[in-house]
C-alpha cells in the first residue's frame, strides 16, 4: 500500500506548513488526486487516519477532489479531456497524444487553527 508512505510524505508537508504559521492543530487538508495518479482514495483515507495519530492533524478532515485527465495532441496541437483508458484528441481523434495533467497528487489547502 503506496498510500502509507504518500500519506507519511504529505504529513510531513502540513507539518512544515503548521510550524511557519504557528497553528496548533490542522483542521483539514484538501489534496486534488489525478484518475491517473494510481491512488486508490479509500485506501489513501485509510492511511491518513493511521498517519494523523498524535500529530497536530490528529483531528483534521482529509478533503479529496478529483483532478481532470488532459492531454495535448501532437497532430493538431490542441488541448482537450481525454478519460482514464481514451488518451485520444476529442479535436481530431489522433491517437498521438501527450499526457499534461491527470497523473498528479497534490496538496491544494491546509486549513489551521490557532490559539484565539
Amino acid at each position: 500500500m503506496h498510500e502509507l508512505s504518500l500519506c507519511g510524505d504529505l504529513m510531513e508537508q502540513v507539518a512544515a506548513i503548521a510550524k511557519t504559521h504557528r497553528a496548533e492543530k490542522v483542521a483539514r487538508i484538501i489534496v486534488r488526486i489525478g484518475p491517473l495518479s494510481g491512488i486508490e482514495p479509500m485506501l489513501l483515507e485509510s492511511a491518513f487516519s493511521i498517519i494523523k495519530e498524535g500529530t497536530l492533524a490528529e483531528q483534521a478532515e482529509l478533503s479529496m477532489e478529483t483532478l481532470t485527465i488532459r492531454v495535448l495532441c501532437n497532430c493538431c496541437q490542441l488541448e482537450s479531456e481525454a478519460t482514464v483508458n481514451n488518451l485520444i484528441c476529442r479535436h481530431c481523434g489522433a491517437y498521438d497524444t501527450q499526457l499534461l495533467s491527470g497523473d498528479e497528487l497534490i496538496l491544494a489547502r491546509v486549513e489551521l487553527l490557532n490559539a484565539g
